[in-house]
């Protein structure tokens, strides 16, 4: 199998990602291609379905290119494709493909009205129970009821039984299979909030409820199965298996090898998705944790608890890009650890409310301890700090919500480069951190799914290890004393809620 090949199609929402990886795991040629989003007004935002479509073509074949260029005579070596998605941005299309909007991207928050009438009719447990989710326009239900309340041509659509629903890896899938195929995966269709995680299939009596009861929905697959083939536009000369397909976030939790209950990956990207493998759940959750379809391979759903953070890079992006406190991300370890301590300086990054445990989108950003003596690097510290309090809070939940500890974090994402952060957050923990060293961990994962749906490797025993050099790993310090009493500090300071 050292010849043997798989290509992986990561979509997310600022381009999309075509990666070729050998059995090892080793990245062979990548190519990436970006992606527009437009905000037609406050709170939406929006994506050109045909741009996404394109961005892919593109992606693939700029990537096949290379590869036929490196390795001729090779391109028949190539055994299958994954994709892994940007999770909870949704396509409406007719059966000839044509979209009928542009994609609603997970960011939009136009259903925010819509929310709050469904908590006031007392729908949150029910639909927690079905679902494992919150009402949050966050999922795509709400935002699919706006477009069936406000667009005609949408109405019109449903109330025929012509429209067509599917996320990101749907909508490509149909494309690239000229209408052929029309399926998606368990761990997309956990994301739409009109899945029964625990029956496996389309609620009827919530889609009832959302008067969506005339909507195509696709057939749900496990993620690695056979979904169909492509030959993306002419690239390639017989179509391609496209035998993976699952959401990028579960597509990293994957790739990291969580696959022992109480193991849990941290995407520190933008925000931050903390996924925990829980093998078997089906009650409702409490704590502000989410339940989800962690992924579902050779026969078997597993579930995990969810945590979804809102602010993470993005807090720092900010100090970089309208405080101007530092130029390159390079420069921020060194500058919080010229301090012993945060000197009792915090921020809240509540820019866009705070996500779980609390679910609070009417909260604002704040620093707190200010004095004339606060310097630059105490906001930067203060900043990469609140990243690992806001880990710290999700874990502490999960752990209440299983009556278990966490065994093991796996760590991904540009930020896990600062070592400060990865230390302070291992030492905050109390839990070993490991950095696995995979760059481009969610399409690692869908890779991983396409080979096992077509037989590159057997079961998850069979799957390839990465290579130590490359690892991480971080350990407590048990000398670290102040860990426990800053985050005290912090917990304080959200439960004031005065910000």
């Amino acid at each position: 199998m050292s010849n043997s090949y798989i290509l992986s199609i990561d979509q997310g929402t600022s381009g999309t990602k075509a990666i070729i990886f050998d059995t090892q795991g080793k990245v062979v040629i990548k190519t990436t291609t970006p992606l527009k989003s437009y905000y037609p007004q406050p709170s939406f935002v929006e994506q050109n379905p045909e741009e996404i479509y394109q961005s892919v073509i593109n992606a693939v074949k700029a990537c096949i290119a290379k590869f036929s260029e490196e390795f001729p005579n090779e391109l028949d070596n190539i055994k299958a494709c994954g994709i892994s998605n940007q999770r909870e941005t949704f396509v409406v299309w007719d059966k000839a493909g044509n979209a009928l909007c542009d994609a609603v991207v997970w960011q939009c928050k136009r259903s925010n009205a819509i929310c709050e009438r469904l908590k006031a009719e007392n729908l949150e447990t029910k639909i927690n129970q079905v679902t494992g989710l919150t009402i949050d326009p966050y999922f795509s239900a709400t935002k699919m009821m706006w477009l069936n309340e406000n667009n005609s041509e949408i109405t019109s659509a449903i109330a025929s039984g012509k429209a067509y629903f599917g996320t990101v890896d749907t909508w490509l899938l149909y494309k690239l299979t000229n209408g052929e195929s029309y399926k998606t995966d368990h761990t997309n269709a956990s994301r739409t909030l009109f899945y029964n995680i625990y029956d496996l299939e389309w609620d009827k009596c919530l889609l009832k409820t959302f008067n969506l009861e005339q909507l195509n929905l696709p057939e749900v697959m496990f993620s690695s199965d056979n979904f169909g083939a492509s030959t993306f536009q002419g690239t390639f000369s017989k179509p391609l298996p496209i035998s993976g397909m699952i959401g990028d976030s579960q597509a990293a939790f994957f790739g990291e090898s969580c696959f022992a209950s109480g193991m849990a990956k941290a995407t520190l990207g933008t925000g931050s998705s903390i996924l925990w493998n829980t093998e078997k759940l089906d009650q409702q959750t409490e704590n502000g944790m989410l339940t989800t379809i962690g992924w579902s391979a050779n026969g078997e759903v597993n579930y995990a608890l969810e945590g979804v953070i809102v602010s993470c890079g993005s807090t720092l992006e900010w100090l970089k890009n309208q405080l101007n406190i530092f130029t390159s991300h390079d420069e921020i370890e060194a500058m919080a650890t010229r301090l012993e301590t945060n000197e009792d300086v915090y921020l809240i990054p509540a820019f866009s409310g705070m996500g779980a445990p609390y679910w609070q989108e009417e909260w604002k950003a704040s620093i707190h301890g200010l004095t004339f003596g606060t310097k630059k690097e105490h906001l930067v510290r203060a900043a990469l700090e609140s990243i690992a309090f806001q880990i710290k809070d999700v874990v502490s939940s999960i752990e209440k919500e299983t009556n278990s500890n966490l065994k093991e974090l796996k760590v991904n994402g540009g930020i896990t480069a600062n070592g400060f952060l990865m230390q302070f957050l291992s030492d905050l923990l109390n839990t070993p951190i490991t950095n696995m060293g995979i760059t481009d961990v969610s399409s690692w994962g869908a890779a991983l799914m396409a080979g096992l749906g077509v037989g590159v490797w057997q079961d998850f025993n069979d799957l390839p290890k990465p290579s130590e050099d490359v690892i991480k790993n971080y350990v407590p310090n048990s000398e670290n004393v102040m860990v426990k009493t800053v985050y005290n500090q912090w917990l304080k300071l959200l439960n004031d809620k005065k910000f």
